[in-house]
C-alpha cells in the first residue's frame, strides 16, 4: 500500500483520511495536537502532529492487542500508562559496556567538556534585518557610541539605559554569564571568538547591531570521562532506545496498517520527548 505524506498533496485537494488499523486519526486532533510541533510552516506542524498521532494509536492498539489496558481516545492517561508498560514488556535496550561508553567518550570530548562561559553586557540598536535604512543608521549610531566608549568606558550603564532596546537595559545591559546557545545563533558565533573588554565595532543579529562588553571569560575545558561517565552512559542508552522504538514503530506500522501519512525516521522522537 503507498502512503502518501500531508505535504505532497496538492493545493485545494482534500487530505486522505489518516487510519491506524480500523481507526481513523480526526482532522480536528490533528488540529489540537499542532500546538506540541511547532514548525516553519503550518503544513510541516500538520505533518508532524499526524504523525505524533499515529504513533500513540499504533502503541494503544498493540497495547489493548496485549490485554494491557482497554485504552480509549479519551482514557489519556489510562493510555499513557499503558503505552509504557507496553515498551517496558516489548522492547529490549540493552545497558552500554563500558568499554563502549569509554571509546563514545573518546571520539566525542566537545560534547562532554565544560563550555566557555562569558560574562557579557550588551547595548542593542534595534532593527529589523529587510530594513537596510535603520541598520545602516543603528551601524553608524554604534560607531559613534563606540568611540565615546573607547575613551569613557564607565558611561556603559547610561548609554545602555538610554539606547537599547532590549529589556536587560534596566540593568545597564547586564546579560549575566553565557555559555554557547544561549543567544540568538548569529551573536552567539561570534561571541565564542572575543576576548574580554569592548568589542570595537558593532555586531550584527536579526535583532539588529549589539555593542559588547565583554567583563569575563572563561574558557571552557575537557572533562575526563569519570567526571561524565553517566552522562555518556545516558547518551548511549537514549540512542539505542530512539533505534529500537523507530525499528519497533515500522513492524507495527507494517502489521496493523497505516494509511495516508507515512512514518519516518524521526517518528519516535516525539514519543521520547
Amino acid at each position: 500500500m503507498q502512503k502518501i505524506d500531508i505535504e505532497m498533496i496538492p493545493g485545494g485537494a482534500s487530505p486522505p483520511p489518516i487510519k491506524v488499523g480500523a481507526v481513523t486519526i480526526e482532522e480536528a486532533d490533528i488540529a489540537q495536537e499542532m500546538q506540541y510541533h511547532p514548525a516553519d510552516s503550518a503544513g510541516t506542524a500538520q505533518l508532524k502532529a499526524a504523525r505524533a498521532l499515529v504513533v500513540r494509536e499504533l502503541l494503544r492498539q498493540r497495547a489493548a492487542e496485549l490485554g494491557l489496558a482497554e485504552v480509549s481516545g479519551e482514557a489519556l492517561e489510562e493510555g499513557d500508562a499503558a503505552i509504557a508498560a507496553l515498551l517496558e514488556k516489548e522492547l529490549d535496550i540493552p545497558d552500554p559496556s563500558e568499554e563502549d561508553c569509554r571509546r563514545f567518550h573518546a571520539a566525542h570530548v566537545e560534547r562532554f567538556s565544560e563550555p566557555t562561559r562569558l560574562r557579557v553586557r550588551h547595548i542593542l540598536l534595534a532593527a529589523a534585518p529587510d530594513d537596510a535604512e535603520a541598520r545602516d543608521a543603528g551601524y553608524r549610531q554604534g560607531e559613534k557610541l563606540l568611540k565615546e566608549l573607547a575613551s569613557s568606558p564607565e558611561r556603559f550603564t547610561e548609554f545602555a539605559m538610554r539606547f537599547s532596546a532590549c529589556p536587560s537595559k534596566e540593568q545597564g545591559g547586564e546579560l549575566g554569564w553565557l555559555a554557547p546557545g544561549q543567544t540568538v545563533a548569529e551573536l552567539d558565533r561570534a561571541l565564542q571568538h572575543l576576548p574580554e573588554g569592548l568589542h570595537d565595532r558593532p555586531l550584527a543579529s536579526r535583532y539588529g547591531w549589539h555593542l559588547i562588553a565583554i567583563d569575563e571569560r572563561v574558557e571552557g575545558r575537557e572533562l575526563p570521562y569519570e567526571q561524565v561517565a553517566e552522562r555518556v552512559r545516558h547518551s548511549l542508552r537514549e540512542q539505542s532506545t530512539r533505534r529500537s522504538l523507530r525499528h519497533y514503530l515500522l513492524v507495527l506500522e507494517s502489521e496493523i496498517g497505516v494509511e495516508g501519512v507515512a512514518l519516518d525516521d524521526d517518528s519516535a522522537n516525539s514519543l521520547m520527548q
